[in-house]
């Protein structure tokens, strides 16, 4: 089906009704999502030693570590992938801990891994349609969302009938963060958007991103990009050795460069 069904609102906008559901109780900073004393083990190997979390409603949380730190290893976490050891996953004050993933992915939490997984064989049309739960045809997905999509990603109705595997790397980011946004979300766990991509790309996913961001939408972000973390990031949390060793507002460790240096080894400047 051709992508040319759909015209793009003027100017592109969140469809009514699609904002965030959750209105906590005290404020705009009640987490939506948190962890609580979590303890991973994957065979042998105790991953995660203790993770305290906040991913407060409406905001971007970032979180930023060395490699290795134990960032992926705590979104597989909260996403069900990996069954925490110990401690609590909660999401809108839900224990979900030991929920398998298909039943978290139900709450209204999208996850996009650093692998992407996007179908390769498959047409751009068609990933996004196995995305939609709630439709079982091209013509059942909603138009206005699409719409929407489209305007922050024009790349996606440019190759609507393409298949995936034949994108650039940048576009297939794009589908894997469309995918995950196909229906509403409350929570958008992004693991690693901007890896290998080229800097113009990555201005361009910066762009999206952002205007996402002006919808209220809820965003858990690992990066290593330090570009797209001070852009983007309001909350941040810091890991090592499996651990948050820090947590705070993103503007306080973007004017700290000491904080910078002992939490991460750099210096943010060095990296815009």
């Amino acid at each position: 089906m051709s992508a040319e069904r759909w015209a793009a609102p003027e100017p592109a906008h969140v469809p009514s009704g699609d904002r965030p559901a959750y209105s906590p109780g005290e404020g705009p900073t009640q987490p939506l999502l948190e962890l609580r004393g979590v303890h991973t083990h994957v065979g042998a190997y105790h991953i995660l030693h203790g993770v305290d979390l906040e991913v407060p409603a409406g905001q971007v949380t970032m979180l930023l570590g060395r490699n290795g730190a134990g960032k992926t290893s705590t979104l597989r976490t909260l996403m069900g992938l990996w069954t925490a050891s110990a401690g609590t996953v909660s999401f809108k004050g839900e224990d979900i801990t030991k929920h398998a993933t298909p039943d978290i992915a139900a709450r209204g939490i999208a996850y996009v891994p650093e692998t992407m997984g996007i179908f390769g064989e498959l047409s751009v049309a068609e990933n996004l349609l196995l995305a939609a739960r709630s439709a079982r045809r091209l013509a059942d997905l909603d138009a206005k969302r699409l719409a929407w999509l489209f305007g922050l990603f024009p790349a996606l109705k440019t190759f609507w009938a393409h298949p995936a595997g034949k994108l650039s790397g940048g576009q297939k980011q794009m589908l894997a963060i469309a995918r995950a946004l196909i229906e509403p979300r409350e929570l958008l766990v992004i693991d690693e958007p901007s890896k290998g991509l080229a800097p113009a790309i990555v201005a361009n996913m910066i762009a999206a991103l952002r205007e996402l961001k002006g919808t209220a939408t809820t965003v858990l972000l690992v990066e290593q990009n330090f570009r797209v973390a001070t852009e983007l990031g309001d909350r941040v949390a810091v890991m090592d050795d499996g651990r948050i060793v820090h947590h705070g507002a993103m503007r306080e460790l973007i004017e700290d460069s000491a904080l910078q240096q002992r939490l991460l080894g750099l210096s943010l400047a060095a990296h815009q």
